[in-house]
């Protein structure tokens, strides 16, 4: 997607040879230019898959997920990472560690958004392990719901998450994909 990429380059900063911060437009501030452009590509790369529920993590998943979910007028779903005092029983919960925060938390959906005859798809901003979305991967299975694809706006593919999804039999559309972020410079996976 050229026009993310564009912005990767004008406006990401790499810190290291881990961590790219995007916050100017994706984890802090948000474009809603982009967010839409970022939406109407994720149902192009999920067309046909008859998408019922999206579904993401709070907080940075949030802005592509609902531009995705009201291109495909559907409900979007956020799994929250803190505790809410009005959602505590019949809830899905998951435990996930975060790399760019060095946490694991436990995620929870409310079970009166999701079921068995729903088909999900995850969308999430950043993939480099996979933790987040095999942790919400792992709450629509508890539903008995179908995963019918992850969406990620930038992928890591240095890092082993996109490997590790799609070796579990997931389909997998990454927006943009980095190769590296060695020398302080941004390199695409060429495509």
């Amino acid at each position: 997607m050229k026009l993310l990429k564009d912005k990767v380059m004008a406006e990401g900063i790499v810190l290291g040879d881990q961590v790219l911060k995007v916050d100017s437009f994706l984890n802090h501030q948000m474009d809603p230019n982009l967010m839409k452009e970022i939406g109407r590509e994720f149902v192009q790369r999920f067309e046909g898959q008859k998408i019922t529920k999206i579904l993401t993590i709070e907080s940075s998943g949030i802005a592509p997920a609902i531009m995705t979910a009201l291109e495909l007028n559907v409900p979007m779903i956020f799994a929250r990472k803190n505790k809410s005092l009005t959602l505590k029983n019949d809830i899905f919960v998951e435990k996930v560690y975060s790399f760019t925060k060095r946490e694991t938390n436990e995620i929870t959906v409310s079970k009166k958004f999701m079921h068995s005859n729903d088909n999900v798809l995850i969308i999430d901003d950043f993939l480099a392990n996979g933790e987040a979305a095999f942790g919400l991967a792992r709450i629509v299975q508890q539903s008995g719901a179908n995963v019918v694809g992850i969406g990620i706006v930038i992928e890591k593919s240095f890092q082993p998450g996109a490997k590790l999804l799609q070796e579990a039999g997931f389909k997998l559309e990454s927006l943009v994909k980095i190769a590296s972020l060695e020398n302080n410079t941004v390199t695409f996976v060429e495509e």
